[in-house]
């Protein structure tokens, strides 16, 4: 059966959250935005390409920083309103160079850093 983006399920403004994984070590990297455009782009040259909310451009991930995300496989969830993108991430997926935006965790109450900046 041939994948056609227009039948994910989209939110009021077009967009649905992207879940990006490492895909050898499993490690969640980070959550973006992909509207109809992004998932075809993404699906055609494997490049992950977001749809930025602040900007509201297309974002292909590394255009500017060198740090790119290629994909893997594009998996779909159950109810086709979220994706998993499995890539293989070339350097720090977060803006301020960590590794993973997901580097605070929440500790008996208290905000704990996890994960420094990559040097």
């Amino acid at each position: 059966m041939a994948f056609d983006p227009k039948s994910l399920t989209y939110d009021a403004n077009g967009l649905l959250p992207v879940i990006a994984q490492d895909h050898a070590s499993g490690e969640v990297l980070m959550l973006a935005w992909m509207n109809a455009e992004a998932v075809a782009q993404t699906l055609q040259t494997g490049r992950v390409t977001y749809w930025s909310r602040s900007r509201q451009a297309f974002w292909v991930k590394g255009e500017t920083s060198g740090h790119v995300q290629r994909l893997v496989e594009l998996r779909l969830d159950c109810d086709r309103d979220c994706l998993l993108a499995l890539v293989e991430q070339q350097g720090p997926a977060c803006h301020t160079n960590r590794r993973s935006c997901f580097y605070t965790a929440l500790r008996d109450g208290d905000e704990v850093v996890i994960s420094d900046p990559i040097a």
